[in-house]
């Protein structure tokens, strides 16, 4: 199976996620994998991606960004606007 398939994720670094995510996503598009397994890695890839997309959307979420003055000089910080 993939690797990191049998430690929870919780438990898991955001590096060990990836990598367990990564092992899911050889695992199904090798095709060697019988449905009913097939089945079982898509939702641990799945909790996988989302454990991931949440630690992604939390380190950004705590990024500033640095605001320069008109003199080009730094100002001080703002929280980070991703969409502007």
């Amino acid at each position: 199976m993939a690797e990191g398939q049998d430690k929870p994720i919780a438990d898991m670094s955001f590096e060990e996620a990836l990598r367990a995510l990564e092992g899911v996503v050889r695992s199904l598009e090798s095709g060697d994998v019988p449905l009913d397994d097939s089945i079982s890695l898509y939702e641990r890839g799945e909790e996988l991606r989302k454990a991931c997309q949440a630690r992604l959307d939390a380190a950004q979420a705590k990024i500033e960004k640095i605001v320069s003055g008109a003199d080009g000089k730094p100002q001080g910080t703002e929280p980070f606007d991703a969409q502007g």
